[in-house]
Parts: structure tokens; sequence; C-alpha cells
């Protein structure tokens, strides 16, 4: 669909979508305070622990207890239809244990320990935790226990947070729906994938904090189908090593919040040094300097240029995303960018991701060929198709393929002076749960679920993606190593502006395609006021 399609779309949806989602924009008035630990967002939570306010132990219970409540039973392996099973696993020993030495370093250090000390985490069953099982949600790895911790969990570790237990991803990562997990707005409907039960158990606000994964879209996906939030990093900005891996070359690690300020918050300890590389080993990304608040100004946008492209042409884009994305258009106008439409520089070309993908996933299932029966139908499917792709130089050229399309872009942003692009995160709300395991759902070309995310693996360009909606959601993609300018502009539109869904529990919850969810501000900030309805005014054009 053209960028001049999807306005109009917007303009003629705007008032039947309002009847099935909620307004745009954030009500105005400041967000009431929590009464519940477990309510808490990543920063609130850290000033009370900081203050002494609150205990580690106090808000670590909250979590449990919640957990207890609205899980839906039992962490399981396939889920039931009414229960939400964001967990894999859950681990409340551990955890006590873990926010006693938390409370016991606050109390101790005080203001010179990590503002992450004593925050509950929640961690994708693809984080190694040493001696805890680590599966990849499925029956191929049952009964495997990690002997190290993942890499950026070891540095989360050593700040002090508090692992709460594991959450389900898709099947070895390997989709975007995760089914045996419940979306909290509405059980029938997707949760997203492959970082499904982090995105679920944050938005039921049974963890403040997740870490997920992303090689197609995994972060981003499931904070679009959850009313959630994550940044994906300039690849290389994060470790993997001690990740489940899906396609080396494509998978980022990243974190997962409510808000887009506390997933800058969990990055920036993510990117805190860790243990010295090996001599041979290549330099890492330098960490950035990461922003966690937003600029007190009217106008915070202003002097930036974010496009608008022709990536969504011959999409199908659902109404409700078209309304979403036009709210967040207008707000980021609203808040003083110079927003102008430019056309895309480069397209990925389908095969040339099903030769990167497939052949990296092979490299890494093929020791499992044994246990193959093990696997759920779909991923059976994508491991088959996988064995197929042992073409060296298809695979070398794939690659130099995709390195001039990542320069093409990064001339782009360049040469058109563009800081910032503008698009929805998906093209689609959340469709209907439960076949998503079956053969003939294995994703790849033509699944609108990565139609427009995974151009910025490809490319490894950084994005923070927000909801607009609860089952809608609007990136920011960046050029590489732009953490800060991109983050900044990022928690300045939600902030100011689009707000964030509050989930409300069974009974209350609207089917999808209903009235819809009750919004706020972001934690600590005033509404936004009310603007007219989008309009059909014409972009600048660069």
């Amino acid at each position: 669909m053209s960028h001049e399609g999807l306005r109009s779309l917007a303009s003629s949806a705007s008032t039947t979508a309002a009847a099935r989602s909620r307004t745009p924009t954030a009500p105005a008035g400041p967000a009431g305070p929590a009464t519940d630990p477990a309510d808490l967002g990543v920063l609130e939570a850290s000033a009370l622990l900081r203050a002494r306010e609150l205990s580690a132990r106090e808000l670590t219970e909250a979590c449990l207890s919640r957990i207890d409540e609205r899980n839906g039973g039992e962490p399981s392996l396939d889920g039931d239809p009414e229960a939400i099973n964001a967990w894999a696993r859950v681990y409340p020993q551990l955890a006590r244990e873990a926010a006693a030495a938390a409370d016991d370093r606050l109390a101790e250090d005080g203001e010179e320990v990590s503002p992450l000390c004593g925050i509950p985490i929640a961690l994708k069953d693809l984080y190694s935790v040493a001696g805890l099982p680590v599966t990849a949600s499925s029956r191929v790895l049952a009964g495997h226990v990690a002997d190290a911790d993942a890499a950026v969990w070891s540095r989360l570790r050593r700040a002090g947070m508090v692992l709460l237990g594991h959450t389900h991803t898709h099947e070895f990562g390997a989709g975007g729906t995760t089914d045996q997990v419940g979306n909290p707005w509405a059980r029938d409907r997707v949760a997203g994938g492959s970082s499904g039960g982090s995105a679920a158990a944050l938005a039921a606000r049974m963890t403040p904090a997740a870490l997920g994964t992303d090689t197609c879209g995994s972060l981003r996906i499931p904070s679009a189908c959850c009313g959630t939030s994550a940044i994906k990093p300039t690849h290389g900005l994060l470790p993997v090593a001690g990740l489940i891996p899906l396609a080396h070359t494509l998978d980022h690690t990243g974190p997962m919040a409510r808000t887009i300020a506390d997933c800058a918050a969990l990055l920036e300890g993510m990117t805190h040094p860790g243990p010295e590389l090996p001599p041979a080993a290549p330099a890492r990304t330098p960490a950035p300097w990461i922003p966690f608040r937003r600029r007190e100004s009217d106008r915070p946008l202003e002097g930036l240029t974010v496009a608008v492209t022709d990536r969504t042409e011959g999409l199908a884009v659902d109404p409700e995303v078209a309304v979403a994305f036009e709210t967040a258009r207008r707000a980021c106008e609203h808040l003083g960018a110079r927003v102008v439409f430019t056309p895309a520089p480069w397209t990925l070309d389908w095969d040339d991701l099903s030769l990167v993908l497939l052949t990296e996933a092979w490299n890494y299932h093929s020791q499992h060929a044994a246990r193959a029966d093990r696997y759920r139908p779909a991923i059976a499917e994508f491991v088959e198709a996988a064995a197929g792709f042992t073409d060296a130089a298809a695979y070398l050229a794939a690659q130099q393929r995709r390195a001039a399309g990542a320069a093409a872009w990064r001339r782009w942003f360049s040469e058109r002076r563009v800081d910032l692009v503008l698009e929805p995160t998906l093209p689609i709300v959340p469709y209907e749960r439960g076949p998503g395991y079956e053969r003939g759902h294995a994703g790849g070309a033509g699944d609108p679920m990565i139609a427009l995310t995974v151009l910025w693996d490809m490319t490894g360009m950084p994005v923070a993606t927000l909801p607009v909606t609860w089952q809608t959601s609007v990136s920011l993609i960046a050029p590489r190593r732009a953490e800060v300018s991109l983050i900044q502009a990022a928690i300045d539109l939600q902030e100011h502006e689009l707000g964030i869904p509050e989930w409300e529990p069974p009974g209350n919850i609207p089917s999808a395609g209903t009235e819809g969810s009750k919004t706020r501000p972001a934690a600590g900030t005033e509404g936004s006021k009310t603007r007219p309805p989008a309009g059909t005014e014409g972009l600048e054009r660069r």
C-alpha cells in the first residue's frame, strides 16, 4: 500500500477503528500511582528501591504472586486456550535468594549500585543460565541444562537483577506466533513471536522487565501484538554468546518492557562491559551513552527529519494499523519533527533471506537430526527445508548482496539527511491463535508478521518499537550505532504523545476488534492533548 493509500485508509477508517480500539492519543492528566509493586515499571521500581521505600524482596514476592494469579496455572509446553502461559519455568526460590542479596547490596552501597539492582526480570527460553534448563520451548532439548550464563545475562546478574524465570519462545525462535502463549488482551489471538512469552508476561504485569531476541522481528512482533515496547539495537552492539541461535549473522539480543525508557535502562545494563574478549576476537561496537528521560520541551523533536517510505506498497494494511500510523506521524509533527516522504533505496530479496537464514539454521540444527521427531510440525518443516541449504557459494553471494543493500541504506540516511524512519511495526493486528505450529505455517516470504521487520535485521540497523494501541505499534529506525538519538526520540514520542496501553484483568478485557483498552501516559508524565483525526494533507517529498 502506498503512503497516500495508507493515509487515505487511515482517514476513512478512523471513525470505525475508534469504536474497535482505544482512542489513539493518551488521555490528559498524570498516571495514578501503582498500588501493587508488580505494576511498577523498571525506573519507577528502581527509584523506590534506592530510596529504601520498597525492598527487592517485596517487589519479587509481588511479581511471583502476580504470576500465580495471572499465568493461568503451572507453566506448560503446549499451553491452554484459556491461559496466558507466558512462562516456560519459574524459579521462586532462586528469585527470593537473589532478591535478598540485592537488598543487602542496596543497604551497603546505596547510590553506588546499578539502577537495575533488585529489579525482577524474565529471560526468553533461549538464554543460558548456568545450572538451569534452557530448552527453546522444545521437546528436542528436554533435560538440557546450561553450563554457563549467556553473556548479557551475566552482565545483568552482576548488576543485581532478580531472575524470575524463563518465558516461552516460539519453538527455537523460528516463528512469529508462539501459539502456546495466549495474548493477555484476547486469549484467542496470537501473542506474536518469537519472544511471545516475554511480551505476554510484560503486558499482564507479571514482570517489569524481560529479554528477547530478534532474527526476523522477534522482539518487535510480540511487542506490537501485546502493547509493549522493545529496542532492537545495532547488530553487534550486544554479544549473543550463550544464546541458542537461529541464524547467527541475523540474531540480536535486546530488551523488552512496557516503556521505551525502561527498555533503555535495561539496554544500558546489557552494554556494561563484561569479561575481557579473547585477543583474536573482533572489536565490539562501543557502548553508547543511553538516555532514560524525556526532554522537557513542547517540541523535543525539533530539528529531526523523520522519513516515511514506500515500504508498505503492495502490503494489505489493516485499517487499525493505518489509523495508528497516522496518529504517530501527526504526533511526530506535533513534537516538532519534519516528516517527509522519500522512497526506500533497497529492499531485500526474499530468496537471499532464505539463503542466509536457512543455511545458518541448519548449521545449528544438524546436530539434532536424530531427534527430529520431537520438533513441532511447523518447526520440523522449517528444519527439513534448512537441510537443503548447504551451498557455500550461494550463501556467500547472498551475504554480499545483503552487505550492498545495507550500504545503500547507510548512504540514503546520509545523503537524504534523514535522522529516523517511521513505519508500522506490523501491517496487521493480531490474528487467531492456534495453527502456528501446523505444517504450512513455517513462515518466510509472504508472512505478514515479518513483512516490515526483517529488513532491519538484514541491515543491522537499530529499531525502537512502541505501541499506539494494544494491538498496533510503530517503529522508529535509525542508522547503525545511532541508538542515542533513536531512543531519545522514541521516549519523547511515547511520553509526550502516545502513552502506553493499560492491561485489565479478565472480565474487563475486550476481544480483538472491540472497543479496546484504557491508556495512560508513560509513568511520571502528563498526557498529550487530544488532536483531530488523521488528515490527508501531503507530505514533503525528498
